[in-house]
């Protein structure tokens, strides 16, 4: 099960939740599009997450009007469904004893509910791992996700009554398209046997590139076609039996291809996997 509160420093909302968001009615679709949609900012004045979100909204939030709100006003205006939130979530599960949890990006509808976890979801995708040592990761790849965010929104609002498709693992279809596409990823996001060209080629003889973030930000900005930009998300060292999350998403077209998790131990380490990209080979 997993359980999510309110990711904003030094702020407070009334509630902790735990479990699923209930999945949005054709109704609830249709107001999330005419609503107007608050992003919520972090109240730390040194908060690496509120240029980053700033500044992709800006470029890539096209699905409805927008402004930027803090958790103050979040608190009260979170009953009233002519609003929309895309707010930081912390989550973390109940199967997974190491303590670690995960900043997600969410985007939930107003409504009149007591508890967060009443409001309807339209996504929820892993940013980063949370805790007081945690660096912020995501700034160069910001843009890709809320493009994602967008997209994975109008999927669940044309499909009201296919709740599979509100989990990430509904996109693993799309892994034979994979195939003749270039992924993007950072070395460090890779474990530590395939860190390298070399290893990678081994496994996986699609093409596949260890870049610099600077070059997944020039393939996001400019749509570059046929590439895949790896998200991986998780803990900065090896924090046995925390969760890893691994996504391939379209540079172009901003379409997952790929999700998968982990849970870190002895035989898989953090990061992105040989076993991954094994099932990525079979097509």
């Amino acid at each position: 099960m997993r359980k999510v509160f309110i990711f904003l420093f030094a702020s407070v909302i009334y509630a902790t939740v735990s479990g699923q968001a209930p999945y949005p009615t054709a109704e609830e679709g249709k107001l999330l599009l005419a609503s107007k949609t608050c992003i919520v900012l972090e109240s730390s004045m040194f908060s690496e997450f509120n240029p980053a979100i700033k500044a992709a909204a800006a470029e890539y939030w096209t699905l409805t009007p927008f402004e930027f709100i803090g958790v103050d006003e979040f608190n009260i205006r979170r009953q009233d469904p002519s609003y929309s939130f895309l707010v930081l979530l912390e989550t973390d599960y109940e199967r997974d004893k190491s303590g670690s949890t995960f900043a997600f990006l969410n985007l939930v509808l107003g409504k009149k509910v007591r508890n967060l976890e009443e409001m309807p979801e339209f996504c929820a995708i892993p940013l980063d791992f949370a805790g007081e040592d945690a660096d912020a990761e995501y700034g160069y790849k910001m843009g890709l996700l809320l493009k994602f965010i967008q997209q994975h929104a109008r999927l669940v609002i044309d499909n009201p009554k296919t709740p599979g498709v509100r989990y990430l693992k509904y996109y693993n279809q799309f892994v034979p398209d994979i195939a003749g596409k270039t992924i993007l990823a950072r070395e460090e996001d890779m474990e530590a046997s395939i860190s390298n060209r070399e290893e990678i080629g081994k496994i996986y003889n699609q093409p596949f590139m260890l870049v610099a973030e600077e070059e997944i930000r020039n393939a996001i900005t400019g749509k570059r076609p046929n590439t895949l930009i790896l998200h991986k998300v998780g803990p900065a060292e090896e924090l046995l039996g925390a969760y890893v999350f691994k996504m391939l998403i379209g540079a172009d077209d901003a379409r997952m291809y790929y999700f998968n998790t982990h849970k870190i131990d002895q035989k898989n380490p953090n990061g992105f996997l040989p076993a991954d990209l094994k099932r990525l080979a079979r097509f």
